[in-house]
């Protein structure tokens, strides 16, 4: 069924791009727009929301019984310091690598301007992040309203307070972390049955934007994709590399396990479209869940390598294009400021435009300058998604490795430095429950 429904994601994305321009080429705009359009995104959006549908209760049940699961708060702790320094040494090679290949290449120079105000409107409206305001916001005043507005990030820190405090009443919070359990297999299952309609979704989601658009988009930008898609091939082969170094030959495993999240990411640009899928991969290439209930949530908030790369290329882009030199230190603070104020954006297509355009507005740039990428800003989106699950996987895989967690290929020995102390129960340490709950 897996190589199927990877065949059939492909047919999907080809048959869309010929459907779209197939209307494109026999259809007025405005018949596109009023007629056509809102079916095509009909059959993307009940996907979307298929999927948003899951990832609340997925989240808080992967984190809960993986925290629950961890053993002690030893583990826990560093198994966050190294996740955390992962993410942040990945951060700073994202926007590192971007901001010297946007001023290598120079896309921006002699780029066309079109209709600038319509589309600054269209992105949505300008908010002023600030550090104090994104800090405040990662803590939640009401866990249902965290888990109704899919709120990954305060899910995140309930989840970790719920898991901790069952872990610390022993005994009498097993019933809840049975139930979490089960809740997570539960949604799971149902991954599976929405996953089966991903294809029709993938076809409807390009053939809207090739259908309004057209290919000639791809060749107004052709320099802008080239160079960006460029600079992410660079940034995946040193996530990658540095992946090898720690997971050996098993990264080509890795690989071609994931193969499946990142179409479904580029697809739908989306990373929270590819959590599930990405969930049930991982449990096959030997990631166990209480590492990935943990690690994947955590990294779709503060792991966005492709987006970060994205909104520094963009950012001095637009600079690039109005003629605007910036001093090397001024690129380096809206970097910085792009870094925190891009956390949580990975479950939300398209919304780097909005922290982009906030961070211009901040550093006195022209807001209109959105415009220059909107109209590409799918495809863009596409690769930059993809990335994001990419960064997510070798950075899951590795500080599972570096547990020594990770479930060994046949014939492969493995030895666990933190892990000594294996229970009958199940033969690993800190696990008290029925090893058949966790793939």
């Amino acid at each position: 069924m897996d190589r199927r429904l990877t065949l059939y994601i492909l047919i999907g994305m080809l048959l869309g791009v010929v459907v779209g321009q197939g209307l494109h080429l026999t259809l007025d705009a405005a018949t596109i727009k009023e007629s056509v359009a809102p079916w095509l995104k009909l059959l993307s959006d009940i996907f979307l929301n298929l999927i948003k549908l899951l990832v609340a209760p997925l989240v808080l049940s992967t984190i809960v019984v993986g925290i629950a699961h961890m053993g002690d708060s030893t583990a826990l702790g560093r198994i966050g310091f190294r996740a955390l320094a992962w993410f942040i040494t990945a951060s700073l090679i994202s926007i590192g690598l971007g901001l010297i290949m946007v001023n290598l290449l120079q896309p921006g120079v002699g780029a066309p301007i079109p209709d600038a105000a319509a589309a600054a409107k269209s992105v949505g409206e300008v908010k002023h992040l600030k550090a104090t305001e994104f800090i405040l916001s990662i803590f939640p005043k009401n866990a249902f309203e965290a888990m109704a507005t899919n709120n990954i990030l305060q899910i995140l820190v309930f989840s970790i307070f719920a898991g901790v405090a069952l872990s610390a009443i022993g005994e009498k919070g097993k019933p809840l972390v049975r139930g979490a359990d089960a809740l997570a297999e539960m949604m799971l299952q149902i991954t599976g049955y929405v996953m089966r309609y991903a294809p029709i979704a993938v076809f409807g989601a390009l053939a809207n934007v090739v259908a309004a658009s057209g290919l000639e988009i791809l060749k107004t930008y052709l320099e802008l994709l080239l160079e960006f898609y460029f600079s992410l091939a660079l940034l995946w082969a040193i996530l990658l590399g540095i992946g090898a170094l720690f997971l050996g030959k098993r990264i080509i495993t890795l690989i071609r396990y994931i193969r499946q999240p990142m179409m479904i990411a580029f697809s739908t640009a989306s990373s929270e479209a590819a959590l599930p899928k990405m969930f049930e991969q991982l449990d096959r290439f030997g990631v166990p869940r209480r590492i990935s209930g943990f690690m994947l949530p955590l990294g779709y908030s503060f792991n966005l390598d492709g987006s970060m790369m994205y909104m520094s290329f963009a950012t001095i882009f637009i600079a690039q294009a109005y003629g605007i030199d910036l001093p090397a230190a001024t690129q380096i603070m809206i970097l910085l400021t792009l870094m925190i104020s891009s956390k949580g954006i990975a479950a939300v297509p398209r919304a780097s435009l909005v922290v982009i355009t906030g961070t211009l507005a901040m550093f006195g740039l022209p807001v209109e300058g959105v415009a220059i990428i909107l109209a590409i800003d799918q495809f863009l989106d596409m690769g930059r998604t993809a990335t994001n699950v990419v960064g997510n996987a070798v950075a899951t895989s590795v500080i599972t490795k570096w547990e020594g967690m990770l479930e060994p290929e046949e014939g492969e020995f493995v030895e666990h430095p933190h892990a000594p102390a294996h229970t009958a129960a199940d033969g690993r340490a800190g696990l008290e429950l029925d090893p058949s709950n966790f793939k």
